[in-house]
């Protein structure tokens, strides 16, 4: 997976490896990431610009840690050849301070919070979803828990 990183308002840091490798270790989980033709735009930035991009787009109008914003369908991603051109998957957008404060809230390194939020986020862009059903939320819970064993991360939802 290619990954086009933009940082804004976050403080200096290794986040592009940080992103890189869960990256990797998403595609690792979740095969339908491991295509190596996909390509995701990911922005580090404000709760101001996550605000804005709530509203604008998923007409919620506040902050939240982490948005997807999916550009294949996951029909379309199941039947994407591994050859041919880059395919853009989607865009995330992580927010500075509602990350920070949740990461302090946990009692985690907010490099642990951000990279967790980078796989919870990469899972939208495949399909995943944690809101029709409990059902939904456990597996994909249990997916980004396995996830982040693999990149030493404990479980986040206390389990």
């Amino acid at each position: 997976m290619e990954l086009d990183i933009d940082l804004e308002d976050w403080p200096a840091g290794g986040w592009e490896a940080l992103a890189i490798r869960a990256a990797a270790a998403a595609g690792e989980g979740e095969p339908l990431l491991a295509n190596p033709r996909l390509a995701v735009s990911l922005l580090f930035t404000s709760d101001a610009e996550v605000h804005t991009l709530n509203r604008e787009w998923r007409g919620r109008d506040k902050p939240t840690n982490v948005l997807s914003f999916p550009m294949l369908a996951p029909g379309e991603l199941a039947a994407l050849a591994p050859d041919g051109p880059p395919a853009m998957l989607g865009d995330i957008a992580l927010a500075h301070e509602t990350c920070a404060r949740e990461a302090a809230d946990k009692g985690v390194t907010l490099e642990a919070h951000a990279a967790h939020l980078i796989v919870h986020g990469l899972l939208h862009l495949a399909g995943h979803d944690h809101v029709d059903s409990d059902e939904q939320a456990e597996a994909m819970e249990a997916l980004e828990t396995r996830i982040l064993a693999k990149l030493g991360i404990a479980d986040p939802y206390g389990a």
